[in-house]
């Protein structure tokens, strides 16, 4: 469902967004992620790339984690060998 923001509060969301999508780790899981479905096109389809668990899953179980919500994985309380 999409959000019904005010003019003001839309661009305020959208910068706030772009500047999250544009810091070094965001950016390095997305290189990894494009780098990852280039190699394996066919695991890739319709898919994305979980970076905890190293593997492609569905878009379902990657953004609401399986089920448990994101609140636990809020800070990033794990670490990967590709980005620190």
């Amino acid at each position: 469902m999409k959000q019904r923001l005010s003019a003001q509060a839309r661009r305020d969301k959208a910068a706030r967004d772009l500047a999250f999508a544009k810091t070094p780790i965001r950016r390095a899981k997305k290189a990894h992620s494009q780098r990852e479905a280039r190699a394996n096109p066919s695991d890739a389809k319709g898919k994305d790339y979980d970076h905890k668990r190293g593997e492609f899953v569905s878009v379902n179980s990657n953004r609401g984690n399986e089920g448990e919500g994101t609140k636990k994985e809020s800070g990033n309380n794990y670490k990967h060998k590709y980005y620190s």
